[in-house]
């Protein structure tokens, strides 16, 4: 398991996933105040992840033909397809807890409580393990999961001055 950590940590798959995580939270933000029923919730987010996957694939595809003047092989492609499952798992991480609310385990309310903050802790993480693996002492690496965390904090709290 720790082997597998330290390789993801290392993967160019970091940036992908939170970058996924932030549309997630966002999406997850956007659609509490007036949520759909709860199977139409896992759908949206699993939706999302599917969508922003398949555009970060196709924009990197189109990408890199107009800046190589080549078609994308089949190894680009994979390489391709491996960035935009990650983005898809950081985009559908909170579909964990509306499945969970969808099977009656826990209550609608609960699910994008626990979806936001667990979105939170997942970019305060990814932060946190940035600072570390560039050389930051623990202190540091602390205040930085932190700052990056209060980003996506100002996301919901700007939500509920608007709302």
């Amino acid at each position: 398991m720790r082997a597998s950590l330290e390789a993801h940590l290392g993967s160019r798959q970091v940036a992908r996933v939170v970058y996924g995580s932030i549309i997630g939270l966002a999406l997850v933000v956007a659609i509490e105040a007036h949520p759909p029923k709860t199977g139409v919730v896992v759908g949206w987010v699993f939706g999302t992840a599917i969508a922003v996957a398949l555009a970060e694939i196709y924009s990197e595809v189109i990408g890199l033909e107009t800046r190589e003047r080549h078609p994308v092989t089949r190894p680009q492609l994979m390489h391709m397809v491996d960035d935009g499952a990650a983005v898809a798992f950081g985009v559908a991480f909170p579909d964990v807890w509306f499945l969970l609310a969808a099977f009656g385990v826990i209550e609608l309310h609960t699910a994008f409580t626990i979806a936001k903050w667990s979105g939170l802790a997942l970019i305060g993480c990814y932060g946190y393990w940035a600072a570390r693996l560039s050389g930051a002492p623990v202190p540091r690496a602390l205040v930085r999961g932190g700052i990056v965390a209060l980003v996506g904090g100002a996301l919901i709290a700007l939500k509920a001055v608007l709302h």
